[in-house]
């Protein structure tokens, strides 16, 4: 006789195949009872089509995604739109009693039906986590049936950009992050607070955390006066070639591992949706992203939560208009669909890749979620909108740790972020004026060249366009076809290069080609400090009240970097020496009683310089793996997460780390 433990879970999948059917059912329908060309002639009939539905769903999509993404793109999205339709069109053609006109009725019955059982489903469950976690596990058992068990655990490394460790932990005890918060009150897990060097930004930190180079990357873009090319890292060449430069080989990802959604792949074998990695245009889609388009279920609950949040961004941007919350910025279309497509989107296609990867046993996953990063840019990084984005990433830990509990081999899970961020109101919309503008103004150039993500986009592709040619084409250093100043902004820190002038350009000669400049800069109330080299005493650090000399600490008046923190010398002796910095390194001011910087591209909430909590990263790990004091700098976490890995065995002892 049969244990009841045994016959529990025959019951729960029983209960769960006749919901659905009766589902189904029902949504079956209301679609035939809303859209003109659909006909039944009883209940009887609705209830064959819907079981029809069902079956061509579970036996024939699955060789339509095979079919489809062998033709390729094309194939891909004719088949997003048309695929569902087509089982429909089908089912109701072959079930007695149901009439239907044509394939376009098929086509929005297909459409309606899909998005009526989302709502249905979200609202029986109250977006309970565990249907997502059915619906993974699901769609991937044949590849945990085809994978052999293995005692040996795999890491799940899941970044949360931008999160800053004194919000993760305010967020912990607000209730915002319970998944976090029950690892960390249960003693499994432990928060460390590490150091993000100059620059804080994700492709310096990710640059580090799975290469070990984040010398590579000055800034979030920056250009390089040898070749006369702009780097912008989020830009697929560009991030291909900085990886070349940072790979040696041995990658945090290099044995085995999994790289989803960053902008470098750590040396992974497997590379998806990462930015140095993106496929040629020409070739056709991945597997992974034909299942999930051509799934109705996830894509088409992703969709109807994507119109979801559109709807709560409008609703959030009126009532920060409305309560003239400041600071704040205008938030126009292209935030708000990209708020849609990173908040949910991008968010369930990266938990569809983890869990598949998962289930395929994968020995270590590192996965980017960019969400909050992009809402506290616009909202700033402690507003309710870019906590509830927390609370979607929490839930995806939440998912992805019921999914564990059946995959081939059991996880462990690291969550870090890459830098934190630090709000205030932005340059433009303090003082009137763009920080290439009070450049301009202050050395009368013939043309000064910004390049950030706000008003300059235009001249920064003009000057993409200008100066992106093949290696053997581009201007020498001294070619007067060059801007004579770029100015690269990237959050409150911005690089300024005298574009015409070979190799870096000391104080001295800058004060004899523009007298105004440095002595504007500094005495500007936006501006910080600045850092420029000079011939006689190195890099020096000028502010409005005083100097400081890096070489050997020597302050005359008021040391400049007094409130910027604790690392602030070691991070700008470090940045001096990097390849393709700044002549000039400007900083804006810090505002340690209203807690505020001042971006110099328009964002409210920001990061790449000193002050505030941009440069506190968090890092929650298990128990069981050590860390000892405050990791300083992505390189060092990099030799902390490779040592992690061999200590568990998923990494072999003979991909030696950087030192």
């Amino acid at each position: 006789m049969a244990s009841g433990r045994d016959v529990s879970p025959t019951l729960t999948a029983m209960t769960r195949a006749l919901w659905t059917v009766l589902t189904g059912a029902v949504v079956t329908g209301l679609v035939i009872g809303l859209l003109p060309g659909i006909s039944a002639e009883d209940g009887w009939a609705v209830l064959v089509a819907a079981i029809l539905l069902g079956v061509f769903g579970a036996v024939l999509r699955p060789l339509l995604v095979s079919l489809l993404s062998a033709i390729g793109w094309a194939g891909v999205v004719a088949g997003w739109l048309v695929a569902q339709a087509l089982l429909v069109w089908a089912a109701l053609h072959l079930t007695p009693g149901v009439h239907v006109d044509g394939f376009w009725s098929a086509f929005w019955a297909a459409w309606l039906g899909a998005a009526l059982m989302t709502a249905g489903s979200w609202l029986v469950t109250a977006g309970q986590p565990g249907v997502a976690t059915r619906h993974l596990l699901r769609v991937n058992r044949h590849f945990r049936r085809s994978v052999p068990p293995d005692t040996t655990p795999g890491v799940i490394m899941i970044q949360i950009d931008g999160l800053s460790a004194p919000l993760a932990r305010w967020a912990v005890e607000a209730g915002n992050l319970p998944t976090l918060g029950r690892w960390l009150r249960s003693g499994t897990h432990l928060l460390t607070e590490w150091h993000a060097r100059l620059p804080a930004t994700t492709p310096a930190s990710q640059a580090g955390l799975l290469h070990g180079a984040s010398d590579r990357v000055p800034a979030f873009r920056w250009y390089e006066k040898t070749t006369g090319r702009l780097v912008v890292t989020n830009h697929p060449a560009d991030a291909a070639l900085v990886e070349s430069r940072g790979s040696d080989g041995r990658g945090l990802l290099a044995d085995g591992g999994v790289s989803v959604g960053n902008v470098f792949s750590g040396d992974a074998p497997t590379s998806l949706l990462t930015m140095s990695t993106v496929p040629d245009r020409r070739s056709g889609p991945a597997r992974y992203l034909s299942a999930y388009l051509l799934d109705p279920f996830g894509l088409t609950r992703s969709l109807v939560l994507t119109v979801g949040e559109i709807v709560t961004e409008l609703h959030q941007a009126r009532r920060q208009r409305l309560r003239q919350v400041e600071p704040r910025m205008r938030r126009d279309w292209r935030y708000v669909l990209l708020r849609g497509a990173t908040n949910v989107l991008l968010r369930h296609l990266n938990l569809a890749v983890i869990a598949e990867q998962m289930m395929r046993g994968a020995p270590v996953v590192f996965c980017d979620f960019v969400d909050y990063d992009e809402i506290a840019h616009h909202a700033g990084p402690a507003r309710p909108e870019a906590l509830a984005s927390l609370e979607g990433i929490d839930g995806v830990l939440a998912t992805l740790e019921e999914v564990a509990a059946s995959t081939p081999r059991p996880y462990h899970f690291v969550v870090l972020s890459d830098h934190g961020q630090s709000q205030g109101a932005t340059f433009l919309q303090r003082y009137g004026v763009t920080l290439d503008e009070l450049v301009k103004r202050l050395t009368a150039a013939g043309e000064v060249t910004a390049v950030d993500t706000g008003e300059q986009r235009g001249r920064a592709a003009a000057l993409r366009a200008g100066l992106g040619r093949d290696e053997g084409e581009r201007p020498g250093p001294a070619d007067p076809a060059r801007p004579e100043i770029v100015v690269a902004a990237g959050g409150n820190l911005a690089l300024v290069y005298f574009a015409r002038m070979a190799g870096r350009v000391t104080l001295e000669q800058i004060e004899e080609r523009h007298p105004a400049l440095l002595a504007g800069l500094t005495g500007h109330p936006g501006v910080g400090w600045v850092m420029v080299r000079s011939a006689v005493d190195g890099p020096v650090v000028l502010g409005r009240s005083g100097r400081r000399r890096l070489a050997d600490g020597h302050v005359d008046g008021l040391d400049p970097l007094i409130g910027f923190g604790p690392h602030a010398v070691a991070d700008l002796v470090r940045h001096d020496r990097l390849e393709n910095t700044g002549d000039l390194l400007i900083n804006s001011f810090w505002d340690p009683v209203a807690g505020e910087v001042a971006a110099f591209e328009e964002l409210i909430g920001c990061h790449g310089g000193l002050g505030g909590d941009q440069d506190r990263p968090v890092l929650i790990h298990p128990r069981t793996f050590p860390v000892a004091g405050e990791p300083v700098g992505a390189d060092e976490v990099h030799r902390l997460l490779c040592g992690w890995l061999e200590k568990v065995g998923c990494r072999n002892p003979d991909l030696i780390r950087r030192g």
